[in-house]
């Protein structure tokens, strides 16, 4: 059968809405619920696609339906041609009027505050734009890449392979031993790791995304990581406790810059650099508001280069 009268005739937008909508609640009954039609309309629309294509794009279990490896392929498909219709639109829209529009972005917890820090700027001088800001480690915001939720990520991709993601270099991060103004080794000049090895440390659970970065830290100047005496993943937990003065803890540089006034003293010691970067699809070019805050993030990260 040509083409044309396999796909062309008998693949919907709408039907491709309700494929997404079904493989995203795994579920008809619920996909129905959400997209406000009744189940046997949700069932009929994936029976009359899997017909179109002449394959099973999902399976149906006691537990729901998944996708098969047909599905998969096709929801991808999917996804993409809804970016990109959503991107034209938003290209349309910015060209009509530049100060209007939105843009979406991921964002690692160690760098909440230096893009929170863009947003109000940016915010302040286009206060049409629409921002949605969503906070997940970087595995996360690169699944919210691919599945096209996001528009743009900032986080580290390193060495993972992502043969589907490009990465930017932002800056050159590393982490910081902090303490409260009251502490006596906020008086201090020139400390080493090792220093501060048998003092009262509050650090996040093992084996947690914090922990790791940390631990590397400490490992990059061949410091064995301290028992911490508190131990919370609550940032706020730990920084308070800094703050109180008989606690060290260790954060990332841009949150000392760009977060709340903090009654703490950067102590001075130095671990390895770590490149943050930001995170975007291959072959995909940010919408134009997004190459907006892309910009404002370049500016605002010169001054964060090691040693400034």
């Amino acid at each position: 059968m040509p083409w044309s009268d396999r796909i062309g005739r008998r693949v919907k937008l709408r039907d491709l809405h309700v494929l997404l909508a079904v493989a995203e609640m795994r579920s008809m009954a619920k996909a129905a619920e959400r997209l406000a039609i009744s189940q046997p309309v949700v069932s009929r629309t994936i029976a009359d696609l899997e017909h179109a294509l002449g394959v099973r794009l999902l399976d149906r279990t006691s537990r729901g339906v998944e996708p098969t490896a047909y599905g998969r392929s096709f929801i991808h498909c999917g996804r993409a041609v809804f970016d990109e219709m959503r991107r034209g639109v938003q290209d349309i829209e910015f060209l009509a009027d530049p100060t209007a529009g939105e843009v979406r972005i991921g964002v690692a917890p160690p760098f909440v505050d230096f893009v929170t820090a863009a947003v109000a700027r940016l915010a302040a001088r286009h206060p049409r734009i629409q921002w949605y800001v969503a906070e997940g480690d970087t595995p996360i915001c690169c699944r919210m890449l691919r599945e096209r939720k996001i528009d743009v990520a900032i986080g580290r991709l390193g060495s993972s392979v992502a043969n589907d993601l490009h990465s930017d270099p932002l800056y050159e991060d590393y982490m910081s031993v902090v303490a409260g103004l009251d502490n006596h080794w906020a008086r201090r000049r020139r400390i080493d790791l090792a220093d501060l090895a048998g003092e009262a440390w509050v650090l996040p659970e093992a084996n947690s995304v914090g922990w790791f970065l940390i631990d590397e830290a400490f490992r990059s100047v061949g410091v064995t990581m301290p028992k911490p005496q508190v131990i919370s993943n609550s940032m706020a937990v730990r920084i308070g406790l800094a703050e109180a003065g008989r606690f060290l803890t260790m954060v990332a540089a841009p949150m000392l810059r760009f977060g709340a006034a903090r009654r703490l003293k950067i102590l001075p010691t130095r671990t390895k650099t770590r490149l943050v970067e930001i995170i975007t699809v291959k072959d995909r070019t940010p919408n134009p508001i997004a190459t907006l805050f892309i910009k404002e993030l370049r500016v605002l990260a010169k001054p964060l280069a090691k040693g400034k």
